[in-house]
């Protein structure tokens, strides 16, 4: 589905200079607030997420009154074997993917003794949150490099505070952020040499549907700020404008590095 403003876009357009960001898991929640953010920034969207239903498409209402092009594509990033024809599509409804966000990922399905994890429930976490962003960053990184370079490009991918912070409760999830980690940093190295570059970001505890099962039980120590010295919950717009200054290089020395974004609930302290 492409979602375009009418009639052609101006001569002064910032597509030119920002290309085309992908992003994954951005019909709603911090997917959302990144993709406006990058709009704000001057690129065009597409938007990928497994469900489309009305929150989608207001998403991509909300996109085409920023004055860009907003596109949605109803993909599995678990399906591997859908990562290249996805690609090919974006590049022919947008032009070249300059900008790709890995957002998309699944917490666990219940909190519980690690103990009791069983493979099925871990299979789908790693099937998502790393395998699946893995060979979803190979595809586009590998038509990155087929592209003439025109304009800045980079790889974001979100992982987690989980990514060092344990949390055995829900254990497939931390194993997964923290492998997507080591991913992102050898994907750093690899595509450092061709002028991408590759940044992680670790949100805190941030207020969305995938937190909600906490809220009551974490609020209080949130705003006495015994879970981050800022006291307050993390907003989807805190996520979304990080990954946009990173996307139009406002860091431009640094790829492979670490970006926490939880209100300072990383640091370590007694």
């Amino acid at each position: 589905m492409l979602k375009d403003m009418p009639g052609s876009l101006p001569t002064s357009d910032m597509s030119t200079e920002r290309g085309v960001a992908l992003v994954t898991g951005g019909r709603r929640g911090i997917g959302r607030a990144i993709c406006l953010a990058l709009a704000g920034r001057g690129f065009d969207v597409a938007l990928v997420d497994i469900v489309e239903d009305d929150l989608a498409h207001e998403t991509l209402d909300l996109l085409v009154a920023t004055g860009r092009r907003a596109w949605f594509a109803k993909n599995d990033i678990a399906d591997t074997d859908a990562h290249a024809g996805l690609i090919e599509k974006v590049e022919a409804e947008l032009g070249d993917v300059t900008c790709l966000v890995n957002n998309a990922g699944v917490q666990v399905s219940e909190r519980g003794d690690l103990l009791d994890v069983n493979e099925a429930a871990f299979d789908r976490l790693i099937s998502i949150n790393l395998r699946g962003t893995f060979f979803m960053t190979q595809a586009v990184a590998r038509r990155m490099l087929a592209a003439e370079k025109k304009v800045a490009r980079s790889i974001i991918t979100l992982t987690s505070a989980n990514a060092y912070m344990v949390s055995p409760e829900k254990g497939p999830y931390c194993v997964s952020k923290a492998g997507l980690s080591m991913a992102m940093q050898q994907f750093a190295i690899r595509l450092a040499p061709h002028g991408i570059s590759v940044h992680e970001i670790r949100p805190g505890l941030i207020q969305t549907d995938m937190t909600a099962d906490v809220y009551e039980r974490y609020d209080p120590d949130v705003r006495a700020g015994r879970l981050g010295p800022v006291g307050r919950w993390g907003q989807p717009e805190d996520v979304g404008e990080g990954v946009a200054a990173l996307a139009s290089g406002a860091i431009p020395f640094s790829t492979g590095d670490v970006f926490n974004i939880g209100g300072g609930i990383q640091i370590p302290r007694l």
